[in-house]
C-alpha cells in the first residue's frame, strides 16, 4: 500500500509538473484605454498642447502592440519625446534647408555625380513657379524636406537618377525614429493611410506608433530604463553589446571601442570586435565559424546564451574578482547633418534619463 501511495504521488506530481511546463503563464491583462489615457494626462507636460490627441495616440500604440501601459513604460516614451520633439508631431530644424543642401552635394559627390549637373536641376522650375533650389532653402521641417525629395523625383526627367540616394531624410516624427525600421515593423499597424508609411512617420500617430516599437518593443535583462534610451539612438541592445565589448577588452587586452557592433556585415575582413573574439577560440572550444555566427546573434536576447557571451563574461568576471556590468552606455559620438556640436549617445540617454525621472515623479 506504501508503494503504491508513493508510486500515485509520484505520477500525480508528474503530471502536475508536465502540464505547467507545456503552459505559458496567462499574460497580464491589459489597463483599459480609458484608464491609460487619464494617466497619460496626468504625466503629459504641462505645455503639451493637444493633450488629449496625444494620450489617444500614445495609448493606441500600446494597445496594438500589446505593450504593458504602466508608468515606467508611458515615462520612458514621453522622455523620448520631450527630448526629440518637445511634443511637436513635425519638429522645425533650423537651417534645414541649408543643412540639406550641404548632404545633397557630399553624397553627390560620393557617388560621383558632378555638382553642375544637381545645380542645373535643382534651379529648374518646379510645379508651383518656384526653383526647386528656391523651395529646398525654404524649407522648416523634416517633413517638408521629405515631400520637396518626392517632388523632385516625380517633377524632374532625371529625378530618380539623379535624386533617388541623396534624401538626407531618414528619421521623422515627434520620436525621430528610423523610415527604415517602420518599413521593417509596418505589420499590425493600427492605421489604414492613403499616402506612403515614409508619409506615416511624419504624422504624431505614425511617428508615436514606431517610435514606441523601437524603444520597447524587445525583451532586455536591463537594470534600468537608461540603457533603454541609448539602444533607442545607438541600436537595440547596443548597451549589452557594449558591455560585452568591455568584457571581451579586459580578457584579451584589445583595445574596443564600445559603440555596441559586434560584427561588421558585408565586409572582407572580421572587424576588431570578431578578431578578438576569435583569439579566445580555442580556450573556449569553438572554431572561427561558430564565433561569426553567435556574434550574428547581437540584436537578438538569444545572444545572452551563446557560448561567446557566457565564455567571455566568465573569463572576465574571474579576472576581476567580482560580475561586471551586463549593460554599459556605449560610447559613440553622434554623426548627423542637423547636430552643430560634439554629443554622444551616453549624453542623450542621461539628457532622457532625467526626464524620465522628472516624469515618475509626476
Amino acid at each position: 500500500m506504501w508503494r503504491w501511495r508513493h508510486y500515485a504521488t509520484g505520477v500525480l506530481l508528474a503530471a502536475l509538473l508536465q502540464g505547467c511546463a507545456g503552459h505559458k503563464p496567462a499574460p497580464e491583462p491589459e489597463a483599459e484605454p480609458a484608464a491609460v489615457r487619464a494617466q497619460l494626462l496626468r504625466l503629459l507636460p504641462a505645455q503639451v498642447k493637444d493633450r488629449q490627441g496625444w494620450a489617444e495616440d500614445i495609448q493606441t500604440a500600446f494597445s496594438a502592440q500589446h505593450l504593458r501601459a504602466d508608468q515606467s513604460n508611458l515615462c520612458a516614451v514621453l522622455a523620448i519625446t520631450e527630448q526629440e520633439s518637445t511634443f511637436t508631431a513635425d519638429p522645425q530644424v533650423p537651417g534645414l534647408g541649408r543643412i540639406a543642401r550641404e548632404e545633397i552635394d557630399r553624397r553627390a559627390g560620393r557617388l560621383h555625380i558632378p555638382r553642375l549637373l544637381v545645380d542645373r536641376a535643382l534651379n529648374s522650375t518646379s510645379a508651383n513657379g518656384k526653383t526647386y533650389q528656391q523651395r529646398l532653402l525654404a524649407v522648416r521641417s523634416e517633413r517638408e524636406l521629405s515631400e520637396l525629395y518626392d517632388d523632385v523625383i516625380a517633377g524632374l526627367p532625371l529625378g530618380r537618377t539623379l535624386f533617388a540616394g541623396l534624401n538626407p531624410v531618414h528619421t521623422g516624427g515627434p520620436m525621430q525614429v528610423s523610415v527604415d525600421f517602420a518599413r521593417k515593423h509596418a505589420h499590425g499597424y493600427p492605421y489604414t493611410y492613403s499616402g506612403t508609411l515614409r508619409d506615416e512617420v511624419f504624422t504624431r500617430r505614425g511617428g508615436m506608433y514606431f517610435g514606441i516599437a523601437h524603444l520597447l518593443d524587445y525583451p532586455t535583462h536591463y537594470p534600468a530604463p537608461l540603457y533603454r534610451f541609448a539602444d533607442f539612438n545607438a541600436g537595440r541592445y547596443a548597451s549589452r553589446n557594449a558591455a560585452f565589448q568591455a568584457a571581451l577588452s579586459r580578457v584579451t587586452g584589445a583595445r574596443l571601442a564600445l559603440d555596441g557592433d559586434l560584427i561588421n556585415p558585408g565586409a572582407l575582413l572580421p572587424g576588431k570586435t570578431e578578431q578578438a573574439a576569435r583569439t579566445l577560440g580555442v580556450k573556449l572550444g569553438l572554431r572561427n565559424p561558430q564565433i561569426r555566427r553567435q556574434l550574428e546573434q547581437e540584436d537578438q536576447l538569444a545572444f545572452e546564451e551563446t557560448a561567446i557571451y557566457t565564455g567571455v563574461f566568465a573569463l572576465a568576471d574571474a579576472k576581476a574578482g567580482k560580475p561586471l556590468a551586463r549593460a554599459v552606455l556605449p560610447g559613440i559620438v553622434l554623426e548627423s547633418p542637423k547636430i552643430t556640436r560634439t554629443l554622444t549617445t551616453a549624453w542623450f540617454a542621461e539628457r532622457v534619463d532625467a526626464r524620465y525621472q522628472r516624469c515618475m515623479q509626476r
